[in-house]
């Protein structure tokens, strides 16, 4: 019984050691409540503060995958606030950084950023 609760600090060290490893592509913290913001504000309506939220260095030096939803959710801001041009750039911005970028299934027919979309992906 003794071999037991000697092995067992040991056993609880190296767990908790394997737990606090960092992930390469793990989300800053700073970046995760970010794009909720961001996104609660384009789900209000606030298009505008969301394009603001959405654009912050917090988002913008996040890793790829919070950068491709803050670029996309800042699009269709621009979209659905009839500002095409910067909408096209935007979807641009995150071709360049994944040139494999795509929307949802949902979001594709989308009838303001939808063509606008397919246009930026055919250019690229």
């Amino acid at each position: 019984m003794s071999h037991r609760l000697l092995l067992a600090p040991t056993v609880i060290v190296a767990t908790l050691a394997a737990c606090t490893s960092t992930p390469s592509a793990v989300v800053t913290p700073a970046a995760v409540p970010g794009l909720r913001d961001g996104v609660a504000l384009y789900d209000k309506g606030d298009y505008n503060g969301a394009v603001r939220r959405l654009g912050q260095a917090d988002l913008t030096g996040a890793n790829k995958s919070t950068q491709l939803s803050a670029l996309k959710y800042s699009a269709f801001s621009y979209c659905v606030t009839s500002r095409t041009t910067l909408c096209r750039q935007t979807f641009d911005k995150a071709f360049k950084l994944d040139p494999a970028f795509d929307l949802a299934p949902g979001e594709h027919g989308h009838p303001l950023w939808g063509p606008v979309f397919l246009k930026a992906k055919k250019a690229r």
